[in-house]
Order: C-alpha cells, then sequence, then structure tokens
C-alpha cells in the first residue's frame, strides 16, 4: 500500500517554492503526492518530476475541468472536441510528471447543471468522448480514474454503481474508477457496500473526511472502510484528499468557507498517523 498527500490543501500549481513542505510530508513517512494539473506547461510537470524524484515522492495526477466549452457530454461537437483537447494536454502533463494515472471527475464539466439529471443523449456522448480519451491515455501511458462526485458538484455520475456501469460500457482498459470517502459518504445508502460491489474498477482511493478535513476525526465509517479496502484486495494509494481556505478560487469551487483544522500540518500529520493505525486495525501487514 502507498500512502499520499494530494496537494489541493495548499495549490493548484505546484513549483520550487514547494520544496520544503514536501521535504517535510516525505518526513512524515508519506510514499507520494498527489500533483493538480491545472495550469502550465508539459515542461513545467517535467520539472515538478525530477524534484519529486530528488525528494524521493512517487506522484499521482489530479484534474477537473470546469469550462462549460470543453464539456464531453455537450451537444456542440466543438466543444467536446475542445474537452478532449484538454484532457490530452492534462494526459500529457501527467506522462511528463511521472505519473501512471490521473484521477478526477473528467467525465463532464465540474460545476455545470443542466437543470435535469442526465440525458440517454448525455450518457452516449459520454462513451464516445471517454472511449476517445482511453486512445489518448493509452498513447500516454496513463490511466484516467474517473470520480463519482456529489449531485451538488456534478450531475452525470454521482454514485459508485453508475460511475461503474459506465465504465463497464465504455470498456476500455485506461479508463477506471476511483472511490472518494467524502463523496460516497453524501450519495450512497451504503458506502461500503459500493466499493465492495465494485472492486474490479476501483484503481485509486482518497481518504477524505466527512467535511474534507482531518481524516479520523468526523464520522465517516473508518473501521468499515478499512475492513472493506483489506477485504476487496487493494493494494495501491490510499491518497488524502483535504481542503481549506488558502485559495480563494479553489475554497470558493469546493465550497469551503471554514477552517477544517487548526493548521495544515495537522491534517498530513494526523491523518498520516490515522491512516497507518487504521490500517493496523483492520489487519493489513
Amino acid at each position: 500500500m502507498k500512502i499520499g498527500m494530494c496537494m489541493f490543501l495548499w495549490t493548484t500549481n505546484i513549483g520550487p517554492e514547494h520544496k520544503a513542505l514536501l521535504a517535510d510530508i516525505r518526513e512524515t513517512g508519506f510514499d507520494g503526492v498527489e500533483v493538480p494539473v491545472f495550469e502550465g506547461t508539459v515542461e513545467d510537470f517535467a520539472a515538478t518530476g525530477r524534484m519529486l524524484d530528488e525528494l524521493g515522492l512517487a506522484r499521482t495526477a489530479a484534474a477537473a475541468n470546469g469550462n462549460p466549452e470543453q464539456n464531453l457530454i455537450s451537444e456542440n461537437p466543438s466543444h467536446r472536441a475542445a474537452g478532449l483537447d484538454h484532457m490530452n494536454w492534462v494526459l500529457d502533463c501527467t506522462a511528463a510528471l511521472g505519473a501512471d494515472r490521473v484521477n478526477g471527475p473528467l467525465h463532464s464539466t465540474l460545476g455545470h447543471f443542466s437543470g435535469s439529471g442526465p440525458t440517454r443523449e448525455e450518457f452516449e456522448r459520454s462513451i464516445d468522448s471517454l472511449r476517445q480519451a482511453g486512445e489518448l491515455a493509452s498513447k500516454s501511458g496513463v490511466t484516467v480514474c474517473l470520480e463519482a462526485v456529489n449531485r451538488f458538484e456534478c450531475y452525470l455520475l454521482n454514485t459508485i454503481d453508475s460511475l461503474a456501469d459506465h465504465i463497464r460500457t465504455i470498456g476500455h482498459p485506461n479508463i477506471q474508477a476511483m472511490y472518494d470517502t467524502f463523496h460516497a459518504n453524501i450519495e450512497e445508502t451504503d458506502p461500503i457496500g459500493a466499493l465492495v460491489r465494485n472492486k474490479g474498477i476501483v484503481k485509486h482511493i482518497h481518504i477524505s473526511e466527512n467535511d474534507r478535513g482531518v481524516p479520523g476525526r468526523g464520522n465517516i465509517p473508518w473501521q468499515e472502510t478499512y475492513a472493506a479496502i483489506r477485504q476487496i484486495g487493494y493494494d495501491d494509494w490510499l491518497t488524502i484528499e483535504a481542503f481549506g481556505r488558502g485559495l480563494p478560487d479553489l475554497a470558493a469551487a469546493t465550497k469551503v468557507w471554514r477552517d477544517f483544522s487548526e493548521s495544515p500540518e495537522a491534517v498530513y500529520r494526523e491523518g498520516f498517523a490515522h491512516i497507518q493505525q487504521s490500517m493496523h486495525n483492520a489487519g493489513f501487514a
């Protein structure tokens, strides 16, 4: 198992100015970090990859798209084409970073709503777009781990069952799923069952408290969650995702209006200890 820390708590654009922070994350015991892919060039991400290599940190990537003119389910063909261009850029940056996967709700525009639920036509356009994205991902050597997010952020895919069914229909090995405990806590009537039922397509897991603060302080059923992770034989990244008010644009997008911890250090230091102790309690070797 690998333990990661998502850098959304501090930034959407990692640079040399974050080296001391990254070194402390490594010193805490983390195996790697999740790097936002929101801005920058392929060369920028290659440089970040070299910095992480120096620090001994592995990495995954995280991305989303908030531009309705790049929506992969849009009825406008030019918008879908622009969305695939954006996806290709994300994949190129992820590969340059040295990450083998990019995680997030890349199936549709985040925070964009039609005023009703998803239509058959939108699902059909999504299948076509994501099959093309899968081909781009295959050429880049990257897996896209799609995320089901709650109804307040997205309307296309809110539950793990719906996401899993969609991915099985897409049928591309480079299009897989991730499981996020925060979103599952909102949308699933049985968050643990949703993970167990869909173990075959879950390739990444976000450890995120119900308030997106310090893991272990809230009401996520952690004992049952880690027991299920062990039950399904998952042995990959457990990445803490938490948010704060340090970045106004990101705070607004994630609806963060108050501080969820006394400091960022509390999130990653206590969060790391939480994962280690929970794995021990669940019987991981």
